[in-house]
């Protein structure tokens, strides 16, 4: 048997046994030689005597949220390290220039991470149709309220759903979307009309998509160029009783042009993210009928996080077998990507 890769966790220690129960963690250990006990959660620990030689063996660095800064002094005293296995999605938080200058793979369990927030997405695009989200609470408010027979202009016949990006997360909504009775449109500024057609949607430009479709889903990235894609000139193209969801990143949206659009009873919106996060307590958000504000749990949680464990144990084993990461970043990528 060759040799197994020497690897170090880096990440909140706390994340180590919900990312890697049992059962994953003994799988991984066959795959790489790594001590769950040494986990480093602050740069200063990546000093630490008890580290040091750990990490100056390492050819795989195991990280996770909470995960500290990896810069050029971090990469000296790391020689032996070739690739960068993160648990979670984004690496823009600690992965600096100095990883890709010296040619190490950063691969993500991204794609595992899709899974639940594209689930909860879809769960909520349904029950938004059916207009249960700001219904129930009527019904709590009213419990006389009249609303036991046939409700005009609700419904999933037919109903026209936006999603905004192609991302990872953005073409799994649209993968489930598929077999249910919806009409989906796409906008997304790197997918041409051949990339649309292959998605099976309606590729159009932004101010149209939210012209004509009653839900509207985002799944961009939080870049420079998407900071407050969604403000008061957008929010106002959207027609009389749509609803956004977004499970993005809140600066996405001007949350003051939406909180107006709610206060007046034209949209509703289901927000698993905002700006800042969390909302003050005086947030409007809070209390409006018609917003439904979940704590940024669309991701994975609970049971869901083994599944990103399991994905990084399966990188692991590839590079075990001397085979490149299925998941590995392409950084040119990654500069218009979350």
């Amino acid at each position: 048997m060759p040799e197994r890769p020497r690897a170090v966790f880096a990440m909140t220690a706390e994340n180590v046994p919900l990312i890697f129960p049992p059962e994953v963690l003994s799988r991984l250990r066959e795959a790489v030689d790594v001590d769950p006990a040494l986990v480093v959660e602050r740069a200063e620990d990546f000093a630490d005597p008890r580290v040091r030689p750990v990490l100056a063996a390492a050819e795989v660095l195991i990280t996770g949220w909470g995960c500290p800064l990896i810069d050029a002094a971090v990469l000296d005293a790391a020689p032996a390290l070739r690739t960068i296995l993160h648990t979670a999605g984004s690496v823009k938080g600690f992965v600096t220039p100095a990883v890709w200058e010296r040619d190490i793979t950063v691969s993500t369990a991204a794609d595992a991470n899709a899974v639940p927030v594209a689930e909860y997405t879809l769960a909520m695009i349904l029950l938004a149709g059916k207009d249960v989200l700001v219904r129930r609470d009527r019904l709590r408010a009213e419990p006389s309220h009249p609303g036991w027979g046939i409700v005009p202009g609700i419904g999933n016949h037919g109903r026209r759903v936006g999603v905004i990006g192609a991302s990872r997360i953005g073409r799994r909504v649209i993968e489930l979307l598929r077999p249910f009775d919806l009409r989906v449109s796409l906008t997304d500024p790197y997918v041409d009309e051949a990339g649309a057609a292959a998605l099976g949607v309606t590729l159009l430009p932004l101010d149209d998509l939210l012209r004509t479709c009653d839900i509207v889903t985002v799944h961009a990235p939080d870049t420079p160029e998407t900071h407050r894609l969604l403000g008061r000139r957008e929010l106002a193209l959207m027609p009389d009783g749509a609803v956004l969801v977004n499970t993005a990143r809140g600066a996405l949206v001007d949350h003051d042009a939406l909180i107006a659009e709610l206060g007046a009873g034209r949209l509703s919106a289901v927000l698993d993210v905002t700006d800042p996060e969390p909302l003050p307590a005086d947030s409007p958000l809070l209390d409006l009928p018609n917003a439904f504000v979940t704590p940024h749990l669309a991701g994975s949680q609970g049971n869901e996080l083994a599944r990103l464990g399991l994905a990084v144990t399966e990188e692991a084993e590839r590079l075990a077998a001397g085979t490149r990461p299925a998941h590995a970043l392409d950084r040119a990528v990654l500069e218009r990507s979350a």
